[in-house]
Protein backbone atom coordinates (compact mmCIF):
# COMPACT_ATOMS: atom_id res chain seq x y z
CA UNK A 1 0.00 0.00 0.00
CA UNK A 2 1.34 3.36 -0.64
CA UNK A 3 2.44 5.15 2.42
CA UNK A 4 0.00 8.14 1.81
CA UNK A 5 -2.39 6.28 2.09
CA UNK A 6 -4.93 7.30 5.25
CA UNK A 7 -6.26 4.91 7.82
CA UNK A 8 -8.95 4.89 5.87
CA UNK A 9 -8.40 3.64 3.08
CA UNK A 10 -5.91 1.33 4.29
CA UNK A 11 -8.53 -0.19 6.28
CA UNK A 12 -10.44 0.20 3.09
CA UNK A 13 -7.82 -1.91 0.96
CA UNK A 14 -7.11 -3.93 3.80
CA UNK A 15 -10.59 -5.21 3.52
CA UNK A 16 -10.71 -5.72 -0.38
CA UNK A 17 -7.83 -7.90 -0.05
CA UNK A 18 -9.24 -10.15 2.44
CA UNK A 19 -12.13 -10.50 0.98
CA UNK A 20 -10.20 -11.16 -2.71
CA UNK A 21 -8.00 -13.86 -1.00
CA UNK A 22 -10.92 -15.76 0.69
CA UNK A 23 -13.18 -15.92 -2.50
CA UNK A 24 -9.84 -17.08 -4.34
CA UNK A 25 -9.13 -19.60 -1.59
CA UNK A 26 -12.97 -20.66 -1.62
CA UNK A 27 -13.16 -21.02 -5.58
CA UNK A 28 -10.00 -22.69 -5.72
CA UNK A 29 -11.65 -25.24 -2.85
CA UNK A 30 -14.62 -25.64 -3.57
CA UNK A 31 -15.06 -24.30 -7.41
CA UNK A 32 -16.97 -20.99 -8.86
CA UNK A 33 -20.34 -22.31 -8.61
CA UNK A 34 -19.71 -24.02 -5.12
CA UNK A 35 -19.53 -20.94 -3.27
CA UNK A 36 -21.82 -17.79 -2.10
CA UNK A 37 -21.41 -14.39 -1.69
CA UNK A 38 -22.11 -15.31 2.26
CA UNK A 39 -19.50 -17.96 2.74
CA UNK A 40 -16.67 -15.50 1.13
CA UNK A 41 -18.17 -12.71 3.44
CA UNK A 42 -17.83 -14.68 6.46
CA UNK A 43 -15.00 -16.29 5.52
CA UNK A 44 -13.31 -12.53 5.33
CA UNK A 45 -14.57 -11.75 8.67
CA UNK A 46 -17.41 -9.22 7.15
CA UNK A 47 -20.72 -8.40 6.95
CA UNK A 48 -22.70 -9.67 3.10
CA UNK A 49 -23.49 -5.44 3.06
CA UNK A 50 -19.86 -4.74 3.72
CA UNK A 51 -19.01 -6.95 0.96
CA UNK A 52 -20.98 -5.21 -1.79
CA UNK A 53 -19.93 -2.24 -0.65
CA UNK A 54 -16.51 -3.28 -1.64
CA UNK A 55 -17.31 -5.01 -4.43
CA UNK A 56 -20.53 -3.83 -5.78
CA UNK A 57 -20.10 -5.62 -9.03
CA UNK A 58 -20.97 -8.62 -7.34
CA UNK A 59 -19.24 -12.39 -6.94
CA UNK A 60 -17.36 -12.38 -10.33
CA UNK A 61 -15.57 -9.01 -9.29
CA UNK A 62 -13.88 -10.55 -6.16
CA UNK A 63 -11.03 -11.47 -6.92
CA UNK A 64 -10.23 -8.48 -9.84
CA UNK A 65 -9.17 -5.35 -9.32
CA UNK A 66 -10.57 -2.54 -11.22
CA UNK A 67 -8.61 -3.21 -14.41
CA UNK A 68 -6.76 0.36 -14.41
CA UNK A 69 -3.39 -0.46 -13.34
CA UNK A 70 -3.59 -3.13 -17.07
CA UNK A 71 -5.20 0.24 -19.29
CA UNK A 72 -2.51 2.39 -17.90
CA UNK A 73 0.23 -0.44 -19.11
CA UNK A 74 -1.31 -0.93 -22.55
CA UNK A 75 -1.52 2.82 -23.21
CA UNK A 76 2.64 3.32 -21.80
CA UNK A 77 3.26 0.83 -23.95
CA UNK A 78 2.34 2.36 -27.46
CA UNK A 79 3.16 6.06 -26.22
CA UNK A 80 6.77 4.82 -24.47
CA UNK A 81 7.81 2.56 -26.63
CA UNK A 82 11.13 3.07 -28.64
CA UNK A 83 11.22 5.25 -31.10
CA UNK A 84 10.59 2.76 -34.80
CA UNK A 85 8.88 0.37 -32.88
CA UNK A 86 5.88 -0.69 -34.21
CA UNK A 87 2.76 -0.14 -31.78
CA UNK A 88 1.86 -3.83 -32.53
CA UNK A 89 4.80 -4.72 -32.10
CA UNK A 90 4.96 -2.66 -28.61
CA UNK A 91 1.83 -4.49 -27.69
CA UNK A 92 2.40 -7.75 -28.09
CA UNK A 93 6.05 -7.32 -26.02
CA UNK A 94 3.45 -6.25 -23.10
CA UNK A 95 0.83 -8.44 -23.43
CA UNK A 96 3.04 -11.27 -23.90
CA UNK A 97 4.86 -10.62 -20.13
CA UNK A 98 1.76 -10.95 -17.72
CA UNK A 99 -1.34 -12.51 -17.18
CA UNK A 100 -2.47 -16.20 -18.91
CA UNK A 101 0.74 -15.47 -21.64
CA UNK A 102 4.05 -16.13 -19.08
CA UNK A 103 4.91 -19.30 -16.68
CA UNK A 104 6.33 -16.42 -15.33
CA UNK A 105 3.94 -16.15 -12.75
CA UNK A 106 3.96 -16.76 -8.76
CA UNK A 107 2.07 -19.67 -7.42
CA UNK A 108 -1.01 -17.80 -6.00
CA UNK A 109 -0.87 -15.64 -9.19
CA UNK A 110 -0.81 -18.68 -11.59
CA UNK A 111 -3.61 -20.51 -9.47
CA UNK A 112 -5.70 -17.12 -9.80
CA UNK A 113 -4.90 -17.53 -13.99
CA UNK A 114 -5.95 -21.00 -13.84
CA UNK A 115 -9.12 -20.15 -11.60
CA UNK A 116 -10.39 -17.40 -14.45
CA UNK A 117 -9.61 -19.38 -17.58
CA UNK A 118 -11.01 -22.32 -16.14
CA UNK A 119 -14.48 -20.49 -15.07
CA UNK A 120 -16.97 -18.84 -17.63
CA UNK A 121 -18.12 -16.64 -15.44
CA UNK A 122 -15.05 -15.08 -14.28
CA UNK A 123 -13.49 -15.39 -17.98
CA UNK A 124 -16.66 -13.34 -18.80
CA UNK A 125 -15.78 -10.65 -16.06
CA UNK A 126 -12.30 -10.42 -17.56
CA UNK A 127 -13.13 -9.82 -21.17
CA UNK A 128 -15.40 -7.14 -19.74
CA UNK A 129 -12.40 -5.19 -17.46
CA UNK A 130 -10.02 -5.66 -20.51
CA UNK A 131 -12.79 -3.85 -23.08
CA UNK A 132 -13.27 -0.98 -21.00
CA UNK A 133 -10.11 -0.27 -22.33
CA UNK A 134 -10.52 0.58 -25.57
CA UNK A 135 -10.87 4.03 -25.06
CA UNK A 136 -7.57 5.15 -23.59
CA UNK A 137 -6.46 2.26 -26.15
CA UNK A 138 -7.81 3.86 -29.12
CA UNK A 139 -6.54 7.13 -28.09
CA UNK A 140 -3.22 6.53 -27.86
CA UNK A 141 -2.95 4.03 -31.14
CA UNK A 142 -4.65 7.45 -32.88
CA UNK A 143 -1.61 9.57 -30.85
CA UNK A 144 0.72 7.22 -32.49
CA UNK A 145 -0.48 6.98 -36.09
CA UNK A 146 -1.54 10.34 -36.37
CA UNK A 147 -5.26 9.09 -36.53
CA UNK A 148 -8.56 10.47 -35.49
CA UNK A 149 -9.50 9.09 -31.89
CA UNK A 150 -12.82 8.91 -33.68
CA UNK A 151 -11.58 6.91 -36.40
CA UNK A 152 -13.22 3.15 -36.60
CA UNK A 153 -9.98 1.12 -37.89
CA UNK A 154 -8.21 3.31 -34.75
CA UNK A 155 -11.56 1.93 -32.47
CA UNK A 156 -11.21 -1.95 -34.25
CA UNK A 157 -7.68 -2.21 -33.82
CA UNK A 158 -7.73 -1.31 -30.19
CA UNK A 159 -10.60 -3.85 -29.41
CA UNK A 160 -8.71 -6.62 -31.75
CA UNK A 161 -6.11 -6.16 -29.39
CA UNK A 162 -8.23 -6.09 -25.94
CA UNK A 163 -9.96 -9.21 -26.91
CA UNK A 164 -6.83 -11.26 -27.22
CA UNK A 165 -6.57 -12.20 -23.64
CA UNK A 166 -10.37 -14.02 -24.17
CA UNK A 167 -9.69 -15.43 -27.32
CA UNK A 168 -6.02 -16.91 -26.59
CA UNK A 169 -6.05 -17.31 -22.92
CA UNK A 170 -7.45 -20.36 -23.12
CA UNK A 171 -5.69 -22.11 -25.42
CA UNK A 172 -3.54 -25.19 -24.73
CA UNK A 173 -0.38 -22.45 -25.59
CA UNK A 174 -1.66 -19.43 -24.90
CA UNK A 175 1.57 -17.15 -25.67
CA UNK A 176 1.64 -19.36 -29.32
CA UNK A 177 -1.96 -18.24 -29.63
CA UNK A 178 -1.28 -14.39 -28.77
CA UNK A 179 1.85 -14.18 -31.58
CA UNK A 180 -0.96 -16.07 -33.99
CA UNK A 181 -3.59 -13.17 -33.41
CA UNK A 182 -0.85 -10.47 -33.25
CA UNK A 183 0.66 -12.07 -36.86
CA UNK A 184 -2.42 -11.91 -38.27
CA UNK A 185 -3.17 -8.35 -36.92
CA UNK A 186 -0.06 -7.16 -37.97
CA UNK A 187 -0.15 -8.66 -42.14
CA UNK A 188 -4.25 -8.16 -42.38
CA UNK A 189 -6.38 -10.73 -42.89
CA UNK A 190 -5.77 -11.72 -46.63
CA UNK A 191 -7.52 -14.66 -48.42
Amino acid sequence: MPPTMGRRERKKAQTRRALSEAALRLFSEHGYDGVTVAQVADAADVSIATLFAHVPDGKEALIFDDGAARHVRLVAAVRDRPPGQPVLEALRRCMASDGPFTDDLPPELRRKRDLIVGTPALREYSRRLWIAGEGPLAEAIAAASGRAGSDLTVRALARYVLEIPELAGAEPDPLAALNAVFDLLESGWRE
